[in-house]
């Protein structure tokens, strides 16, 4: 389960956030340099990164694993668990880049600069099963967020081959693998405005509703992704829009609050391990594991960009409050 949010501030700043719902935490916040030397678990393939990235990850030797990030080009990718949707691959082919479905966020931050560029590589990329990989990790269903500063957002769902990109304007991603269906689900709650009914939504459009909620039914409250969808769109097209990075990201965590899981190991195996936040403006990435008490940023700055080892930056996931006395 994860839920991710898309925003945008007055100033034309945006904001990629979500939760991480997960069995337990493992992963925060990395830096991964450019020219990073790895080989895929499906064919060891050897790939070299051209572009540096910042997000949630976890160093697996000499490979990392990102869950999302931004790029020094500002583009944002996040990858979701997406259940009975995924069509992958079985067969090697010569011609195509092969990876294994989590793989690929990473690959994309390493490689393009915009959700545009990503349009035009997505031809070159399989997602593949195990079937006739080097390392065994089975069936993994994922699909994707992208956005970048221009204000495009789109989603990357493995159900259909070849891989292509849907526009997003409403922004929300949950992890039912059928897109349009939760859409039409959302129906029910909000009006949605002409122009997101005819698929002309002008890049940067805060609101794809008329916020004429009458008769409307009120959102569920569960944490299934289909209840968490209809929350997370709800609360985010009924919310002022916020001025600039700071108030986004203000909101982007109060909308959270709305759809994190908490932990309820007796009745489910996930929760919400962590959130966490990039814009692509500033190359800026903000992370909150469950327990902590408040939130850490990292920017992609000069200093970082000019290093050539990937960085580990160990978060302690613990509740430590800001004491105000003695």
């Amino acid at each position: 389960m994860c839920t991710s949010i898309h925003l945008v501030a007055k100033d034309l700043t945006h904001v990629l956030a979500r939760t991480m719902d997960w069995h337990v935490l493992g992963a925060g916040p990395v830096f991964v340099p450019r020219d990073f030397a790895w080989q895929s678990p499906f064919d060891h393939h050897h790939y070299r990164n051209p572009y540096a990235m910042i997000g949630s990850g976890t160093v697996h030797g000499q490979r990392i694993d990102v869950s999302d990030g931004v790029n020094e080009h500002g583009l944002c990718v996040q990858k979701l668990t997406c259940t009975n949707g995924a069509r992958l691959q079985r067969h090697r082919r010569a011609d195509k880049i092969q990876l294994a479905p989590f793989e690929l966020g990473f690959w994309l931050l390493a490689n393009c600069r915009s959700v545009a560029e990503i349009a035009t590589r997505l031809p070159e990329l399989k997602l593949m099963a195990d079937d006739e990989s080097d390392t065994a990790y089975g069936y993994p269903e994922l699909h994707f967020a992208v956005s970048d500063a221009t204000g495009a957002i789109a989603v990357i769902e493995p159900t259909e081959q070849p891989l292509r990109l849907r526009p997003n304007p409403l922004g929300v991603v949950t992890n039912s693998p059928d897109f349009d269906a939760q859409r039409q689900r959302l129906a029910r709650y909000v009006d949605f405005t002409p122009a997101y009914l005819a698929g002309r939504v002008p890049l940067n459009t805060p609101r794809v509703t008329t916020g004429n909620l009458s008769g409307k039914a009120i959102p569920p409250g569960s944490s299934a992704p289909g209840a968490r969808f209809i929350r997370a769109a709800y609360y985010k097209e009924r919310a002022d829009q916020p001025a600039d990075e700071r108030a986004a990201i203000v909101t982007a965590w109060r909308l959270l609050d709305g759809v994190t899981v908490p932990k309820s190991l007796a009745h489910q195996p996930t929760y919400s391990v962590y959130r966490a936040a990039v814009v692509p403006e500033s190359r800026r990435y903000y992370y909150q594991a469950y327990h902590q008490a408040g939130v850490v940023s990292l920017q992609l700055n000069a200093a970082l960009l000019a290093t050539h080892q990937p960085q580990v930056f160990p978060v302690a996931d613990v509740w430590q409050p800001r004491r105000l006395n003695q």
